[in-house]
């Protein structure tokens, strides 16, 4: 692995300046004054939201909330996807701060959850479970599962409590040795990655994609989006029609794909990437 600590910070300690503001038809005791807080990119909405809960439960009058979710502009926020891949993919080109709006599920619910669009969320033993079954995702594309396999369970829970208390040093003092591959292999098997478009209602694309060619060249990201989705670096008259986006930044096409897949990928191991269209002027 390319030792380039000063990338994996940046990654780390991204974060969105956001706007929580209370939905207009919650019943409350008095008027909720919004909550602004830093989001890291790199978390999940319902980890680092405690906050918002708490100061938003002052004012509602039920007793028996039992669910906190979130929308942007009327689309509710899934919560397993992470807090940087919601933002590009839906306010990248929106000016900050990020304005969600919180809505509060209760026991006898004024207005329904979307169960079509959000997957429930009751505790963080709850997004645990979803972000190590990513890892093991990513680990047997890249390793076939022996990295992860060969940890002791206490660093499966120091890899998660690292990223639930926001530890760099926590979490890739483990991490690290899933970003590792013999010398003679020039990368991993498969990469792990994810492919989202705004402008369709498919959640994502995933093939399997390896980081080196036959001939030994190392694959890029331009590579991988004209093999796996060529309409999203297509242009009309010489004009690019979308940006491709990881962490809030659009990497250059000729950029190899195995010094992402160690740098940009995600805690969970995995590459989000967004197509989004081109802002007009």
């Amino acid at each position: 692995m390319t030792d380039d600590k000063d990338v994996l910070r940046d990654v780390w300690f991204g974060r969105i300046p956001t706007c929580f503001t209370l939905y207009q038809d919650e019943i409350t005791e008095r008027e909720a004054e919004p909550y602004y807080l830093l989001l890291p990119r790199v978390s999940y909405l319902t980890l680092v939201t405690d906050k918002v809960k708490k100061h938003f439960q002052k004012v509602m009058r039920q007793e028996d909330i039992s669910e906190i979710w979130f929308d942007y502009e009327g689309t509710p926020l899934k919560w397993h996807y992470p807090i940087g891949l919601l933002f590009d993919l839906l306010a990248s080109n929106t000016a900050l701060p990020w304005n969600i709006t919180v809505h509060f599920k209760v026991q006898f619910p004024i207005k329904s959850f979307p169960e079509k669009d959000l997957l429930h969320c009751p505790s963080k033993d709850t997004i645990e479970a979803h972000f190590m079954s990513c890892m093991k995702e990513a680990d047997a594309l890249k390793h076939k599962s022996q990295v992860i396999n060969e940890m002791q369970k206490k660093d499966h829970k120091q890899l998660w409590m690292g990223l639930q208390n926001d530890k760099f040093d926590q979490f890739w003092a483990i991490n690290r040795k899933l970003m590792e591959y013999p010398a003679e292999d020039n990368g991993f098997r498969y990469i792990p990655f994810r492919i989202y478009q705004a402008t369709t209602e498919r959640p994502f694309i995933q093939k399997l994609f390896r980081p080196v060619a036959a001939d030994g060249q190392l694959h890029t990201l331009g590579d991988l989006l004209k093999e796996v989705c060529p309409s999203a670096i297509t242009t009309e008259d010489g004009v690019k029609k979308n940006q491709i986006m990881i962490h809030g930044i659009e990497p250059m096409l000729e950029t190899p794909l195995q010094w992402l897949s160690e740098h940009l990928s995600y805690p969970d191991n995995f590459l989000h990437i967004s197509i989004i269209p081109q802002p007009t002027d």
